[in-house]
């Protein structure tokens, strides 16, 4: 018979997965439903918690929650710190730049003044408050902006914000909850508790990201370790960072994450993409933890109050830090106020006002116990309201993208390169990602727009911007990753705008291909692979785009350069790009053509253009003949007409002696007439 303990491990044990398997099925519902997976995974934990008591974390994890909690939210903060690379923000406008400095002050203590009159929060839990809802997020940005599809411009700039706004809003909340923390100790020490907590977190978070960055450069430990050693040193640091100064370790781990991203010669995407597959573990089973532990009385006490609040975030502190940080900037009117609505809170609010939560009813602070109902209000209320409307209010203002013509090429090859400069040429957005490291250099130096790495994995889901992109184009040697970017993307942007170069290997048992996958391997026909276009550029061919009109059309271009020339890609007169296709065999007339032409084709067209030159030296020959015989038929008819006229001329004039006759009779009538 089980006894009481063994019951509540199993207890334990059972709420633990089944917080798994909801995590996963959160998860999948947000991406089925192009939805920020945030809502599901609140929804959840609301239903189990608040609704009909089934998880109940504090009973089930008891001493527990508090470190789970706090180890989860130092994960979260350091790996949201690799990725503030300051090079980035400068590198993405000035808008990017204000957003995360002056507009984040100026919504800081918009948010701190509304929840100290609305709600009469002291001021030190309205600043934190405040601090803590600062951060977007791109989990719950990017969702949005791939249903709404706004401006290129507008996409990137709320992409990135919120990616830089994320450990730069989380440090911002350290340093307050830090400072509420050493205010609260009555001794004489603020001042000094407060210096040295910033001085311990700042010095051992730079100190400790130097020493693991030279690590990583020296290659000190091996590739199988890397990812995991980096884990549980920051771990480690940041236990011992709270022991040697409590509350310091958060913003240590924060620090020491900020410093790798910014330091030289040292890879990080790998560590960047573990910490992110962790991450998304993390967050929800975090997010289900932390909305279990939601008390609905709680949010219903706010009232008016904190409606109140989130008006003012949504209508008051938003717009006003739009148009400052607008200030100098290019943008129009329509373009500032759809910055104005689009700010949804994500899961950093969520997890680290959990935290401080805990640690200020701990302290007995008055007030800590309405933090996280008012942070989850202000984040229910921006995702919900704002992922209802923000795609009408797109169209109002007329922001919307329309029709996506870029191309996201997965292989940077020297094919690609050339193909991804061609249609750059023509105006045409193409973005080329490939694993390959040299492919990605060559391809920066050609100044075309780049991701290095898997283009399906999360790191690209966050910091690739596929803003324009409407098709992909699978053109890599990569066999074992093209089906998964295919399928990928065919989730993304649909089935029929996706397209492979068929590379199926025919006969190999070990690589049968799924038949729906086999028809997207239609890239520029049937038979055409990445060996076959390979072996064609490193023999000499090259690309050329040529106009079809009626006195050019596809026949003259298949006269001119053969059976071996392949039509890849043509652009209409309405600025729309067709990709040719397997089932692709006549071309209309008033297109721009861009093709393929090995080097037989280039030989055909020497030899087609030697001929037309001898036929055109022939034919003009012919014709300066045919002039000159002209010109001599019409000498001699213009001479024989001469002739002709003269000789009527002379018929008609009288001769000499009848004229004399004519005179002297005419000299008689005149002296008859006078006698």
């Amino acid at each position: 018979m089980p006894t009481k303990g063994s019951f509540m491990v199993e207890k334990i044990t059972g709420m633990l997965a089944l917080i798994g398997v909801l995590s996963l099925f959160c998860q999948w519902v947000g991406w089925k439903l192009r939805l920020p997976a945030i809502l599901p995974l609140l929804l959840c934990g609301l239903l189990l918690g608040p609704a009909f008591g089934v998880l109940n974390p504090d009973e089930i994890f008891g001493d527990l929650l508090f470190p789970i909690i706090s180890l989860g939210v130092a994960v979260i903060l350091f790996e949201g710190a690799l990725t503030l690379n300051f090079k980035e923000i400068k590198d993405h406008g000035r808008m990017v730049t204000h957003l995360v400095s002056i507009g984040m002050v100026i919504t800081w203590g918009c948010i701190s003044v509304a929840t100290f009159y609305l709600l009469d929060f002291s001021w030190e839990v309205a600043l934190l408050f405040g601090a803590l809802v600062v951060v977007t997020g791109p989990t719950v940005i990017v969702p949005m902006l791939r249903s709404v599809r706004p401006k290129s411009q507008l996409a990137s700039i709320l992409r990135w914000e919120g990616i830089v706004i994320d450990p730069i809003g989380a440090l911002l909340a350290v340093l307050v909850f830090e400072y509420i923390t050493v205010s609260g100790d009555q001794t004489s020490h603020v001042l000094y508790a407060l210096g040295s907590m910033l001085t311990l977190g700042l010095g051992l978070g730079a100190a400790s990201g130097y020493l693991i960055g030279q690590v990583i450069r020296r290659n000190l430990l091996p590739h199988y370790l890397r990812n995991t050693a980096v884990l549980t040193l920051m771990l480690g640091i940041f236990v011992g960072s709270n022991l040697l100064q409590e509350e310091s370790g958060l913003l240590t781990v924060t620090v020491m994450g900020i410093w790798l991203a910014n330091m030289r010669g040292v890879d990080i995407a790998e560590i960047l993409e573990f910490k992110e597959t962790l991450t998304v573990l993390l967050i929800s089973a975090l997010f289900i933890l932390l909305a279990a532990r939601l008390d609905s009385n709680a949010m219903m006490d706010l009232g008016w109050g904190g409606i109140g609040v989130l008006a003012v975030t949504m209508l008051v502190a938003r717009p006003l830090s739009i148009w400052v940080s607008g200030i100098g900037t290019s943008l129009s009117k329509a373009d500032k106020w759809f910055l104005c609505w689009i700010a949804p809170r994500g899961i950093v609010a969520a997890a680290v006002s959990s935290l401080f939560a805990i640690k200020l009813e701990a302290n007995n602070v008055q007030g800590a116990d309405a933090i996280v109902p008012l942070v989850f209000l202000i984040i229910i209320g921006t995702v919900v309201i704002q992922s209802l409307t923000a795609g009408r209010w797109a169209k109002y203002l007329g922001v919307t993208s329309g029709s996506a013509q870029g191309l996201l090429i997965f292989g940077a090859s020297k094919f690609s390169r050339e193909l991804a400069k061609i249609l750059k040429a023509k105006d045409i957005k193409v973005l080329l990602a490939d694993s390959n490291w040299d492919n990605i250099r060559l391809a920066r130096m050609d100044n075309i727009q780049v991701y290095f790495g898997n283009p399906a994995s999360e790191h690209a889901e966050t910091y690739m911007d596929l803003t324009g992109i409407g098709r992909v184009l699978i053109m890599s040697p990569y066999k074992q990753l093209n089906p998964l970017v295919t399928f990928y993307f065919q989730d993304v942007l649909g089935s029929k705008k996706v397209f492979g170069l068929n590379n199926a290997e025919q006969g190999s048992a070990r690589h049968q291909l799924s038949e729906s996958y086999k028809q997207r391997l239609c890239l520029f026909g049937d038979a055409v692979s990445y060996a076959k276009i390979a072996s064609q550029m490193a023999k000499g061919a090259q690309l050329k785009v040529t106009n079809l009109t009626e006195n050019f059309t596809f026949e003259h271009f298949r006269k001119r350069y053969g059976e071996t020339a392949l039509p890849l890609v043509y652009l209409t007169k309405e600025g729309k790009v067709v990709i040719v296709s397997g089932n692709d065999t006549q071309f209309p007339n008033g297109i721009e053509l861009i093709s393929l032409l090995p080097v037989e084709a280039l030989e055909e067209a020497k030899i087609q253009q030697a001929i037309a030159e001898q036929e055109a030296i022939a034919a003009q020959a012919k014709a300066a003949e045919e002039a000159a015989l002209a010109k001599a038929k019409a000498e001699e008819e213009a001479e024989r007409q001469r002739l002709e006229q003269q000789a009527k001329t002379k018929d008609e004039e009288p001769s000499q002696p009848e004229v004399e006759a004519q005179d002297n009779i005419n000299t008689s009538d005149e002296t008859l007439a006078k006698g």
